[in-house]
């Protein structure tokens, strides 16, 4: 096992998760590279952006949208959601295997809470990943 620090990538929307929140977050997390990345939606998460990130070593990447029906721009919250799943079966089919890739969407219009709790669930899913693909 290498002792590497675990990667992931949260690109989220500045509607509905707060830039400074996200990069206290990140600097919490000693021994991890976690990396935020503000958008002014999540449909501008451009297919390239994704890719760039695993491209880059990334162990996982996180796309954090507004709340179904929320979003300032109409269907930038949708056009995230198939981009990341299109990047989810790209992985599967060059034999990395689904699951590196997430999208969280909000219950409540801003939910910082459920949104930690679900980018804590997501690194840990993603370290037993990074464990099990190095030995």
């Amino acid at each position: 096992m290498d002792n590497r620090p675990l990667k992931i990538y949260l690109f989220f929307c500045s509607n509905s998760f707060d830039t400074d929140t996200a990069r206290r977050y990140c600097a919490a997390r000693e021994g991890e590279e976690l990396k935020a990345i503000s958008l002014p939606c999540s449909g501008k998460v451009d297919l390239l952006y994704l890719i760039k990130a695993f491209e880059t070593g990334a162990d996982g990447v996180m796309v954090i949208t507004c709340k179904q029906d929320a979003c300032r721009y109409l269907e930038g919250n949708l056009r995230a959601a198939r981009r990341v799943e299109a990047v989810d079966s790209l992985l599967e089919e060059i034999g990395l295997g689904r699951g590196r890739i997430k999208v969280i969407k909000p219950k409540e219009e801003v939910d910082v809470e459920q949104i930690i709790r679900e980018v804590d669930n997501f690194r840990a899913k993603i370290s037993g990943l990074a464990c099990s693909n190095s030995q």
